[in-house]
């Protein structure tokens, strides 16, 4: 993941509590309720919607003939006045939200009104990339579910908030946390990791959802393997610059044993296949960031699409976008299931990905074959320039075209919306030797004062890989997208503004100012006839927007 931006580390003490508000009831999730969410018009069960990631949501209430007319119906202000990217759930007649420092909050979707909240107790050291995040929780059966900033996975009792156990997922002190939201299904939680700039060894776990205890590791780097083929190419065919006969000599020289320290983090939610049993997901930068030369080899699966399986966590396939990476040009946005035309134009079940090139790629569902990448969404000069010690220019930027941000999906449009970053950086290498669990990138990535940071909401026919249509912004944008039944897509700024827009064309019809950068995904649900629409409003640490603690919550009149 990039590294522009906040790299932290701090001490922090907080003491866990469970609020219970009076007369509150919430009825258990059921597995059959989780896995039919894509049809659910009323909650909103998923991070990203639905196993399939699809962040679509089956209601049309709110279309795009009266989405002008939509205002606040209330506002949720946190005790935490810091960056927030949560996804919040809906369910039941409550909503979970969580915050940075790991706080969950339940409340009433229709009023606001608080029901319980909880405070994770933090370790003494938690180091953590790209600032105190989390993005959300996963529910199931009685329990709420959320990976920590300390590298734990809590679940709490989802009517009372109160802790029900913690497990460790690995240990802090060499480089790990969790920011993102797991995902509960049959019976167990699935969830990665961070602290690709820190050293680790990536992985995805699956625990227990009754009692935490570990089930199955996938490792994102082999230990035997890693090297790969030797890639010259990138996915689109793109030379990438390697010295393939130094990086091999370097192999041969140092041995195959730094699998330990490669990185791989996986930031975001994984999708779940459920008729082949299968988790697919994303894998992260490979550590060293910016310096291969204590790397050589592709440095498997690190700017991967993986597919697992779901009960065991064995290897499927995989398919490799960059080896090598150099450029912190890697896969962090969530994969999306859904259905295109294949290479003999008919459907086919296919999984996509946005990446930080600023394509979106197209696989095979069952092989990972690559099917197609998309046109460029944003400008890619300089693209494969190696860094230098005085610094190279690069108009991708270390943030890339679609950094964490979820896409959305369309499918009546054929659309995939992603949210875009156009940051004109130099990079910057220097030798670094592996320093134990401490900010590893060997080197720099800086921003260009003299030119323009913008971003750009895409469309992508994810049929035929062509730009439909883009809306450019003053703000880089990281956040994440919303596609409606209603015709409609959501999204939002780092200065506050959060829009609507004609999910056809690409016509803004509504805008909002929440007044704190809208750096997080919105969802919808409908309550009582009534349908909503809810986004966080807290700023950002990666382009620093204005910090804020709210989540705003609109209606029609």
């Amino acid at each position: 993941m990039h590294t522009y931006g906040k790299k932290i580390s701090q001490t922090i003490a907080c003491l866990a509590v469970g609020v219970l508000s009076a007369g509150f009831a919430q009825a258990d999730v059921s597995q059959s309720q989780l896995t039919a969410a894509d049809k659910d018009g009323s909650n909103f069960l998923h991070s990203n919607a639905n196993y399939a990631n699809t962040r679509y949501y089956p209601a049309k209430q709110i279309d795009t003939s009266n989405v002008s007319k939509l205002r606040p119906a209330f506002t949720f202000q946190t005790e935490v006045l810091e960056s927030m990217q949560t996804a919040p759930i809906v369910v039941g007649g409550t909503m979970y939200i969580t915050t940075s420092y790991n706080h969950v909050y339940a409340i009433d979707p229709v009023t606001g009104k608080q029901k319980w909240h909880y405070k994770h107790k933090m370790g003494p050291v938690t180091t953590y990339c790209c600032g105190p995040n989390n993005r959300g929780v996963a529910i199931m059966g009685d329990r709420v579910f959320m990976g920590t900033l300390d590298a734990k996975l809590v679940a709490l009792d989802i009517k009372t908030g109160k802790l029900v156990w913690d497990t460790q997922i690995a240990d802090p002190e060499l480089g790990y946390s969790e920011t993102m939201a797991p995902v509960a299904v049959n019976g167990r939680v699935l969830i990665g990791t961070n602290g690709g700039e820190y050293g680790i060894r990536g992985f995805v776990k699956s625990f227990d959802a009754k009692d935490g205890k570990l089930q199955w590791t996938f490792h994102t780097i082999p230990e035997k393997g890693h090297e790969g083929v030797f890639a010259v190419n990138d996915s689109t065919g793109r030379n990438m610059l390697r010295d393939i006969p130094a990086e091999k000599a370097q192999l041969a020289k140092q041995g195959g044993d730094f699998y330990k320290t490669l990185g791989g983090g996986v930031w975001m939610a994984p999708a779940v296949d459920l008729e082949t049993n299968s988790v697919i997901f994303v894998v992260g930068n490979p550590s060293p960031d910016l310096y291969g030369a204590e790397r050589p080899g592709d440095n498997l699966y690190t700017d991967s699409i993986v597919s697992v399986d779901l009960n065991t966590g064995k290897y499927k396939w995989h398919h490799q976008y960059i080896a090598h990476d150099v450029w912190d040009l890697d896969s962090v946005s969530p994969v999306i299931l859904t259905e295109a035309k294949g290479k003999n134009g008919k459907m086919t079940k296919v999984a996509i990905h946005a990446g930080k090139t600023g394509h979106v790629y197209v696989h095979d569902r069952a092989t990972g074959e690559l099917i197609r990448f998309s046109e460029a969404m944003v400008p890619q000069d300089g693209l494969w320039t190696l860094p230098t010690k005085e610094g190279a220019k690069m108009m991708l930027g270390a943030n890339g075209g679609v950094e964490w941000s979820p896409m959305a999906i369309h499918p009546e449009a054929r659309l995939a919306f992603a949210a875009n970053l156009l940051q004109p950086m130099t990079y910057h290498v220097e030798a670094s030797k592996y320093p134990g669990g401490k900010l590893w990138l060997g080197g720099a990535f800086k921003t260009i004062p003299s030119e323009k940071q913008s971003g750009r909401l895409s469309a992508v026919n994810i049929d035929t890989g062509k730009v439909a249509w883009k809306f450019d912004t003053d703000e880089p944008l990281i956040g994440g997208v919303l596609a409606t039944a209603g015709g409609l897509v959501f999204n939002g700024e780092a200065n506050g503004l959060f829009r609507a827009f004609d999910a056809k064309n690409g016509k803004k019809l509504w805008e909002y100012q929440t007044g704190a950068g809208v750096n997080a995904p919105a969802v919808s649900y409908t309550i009582g006839g009534k349908q909503y629409i809810a986004v966080a409003a807290g700023g950002n640490n990666q382009i620093d927007a204005k910090r804020g603690n709210s989540v705003v919550v609109f209606a029609l009149p």
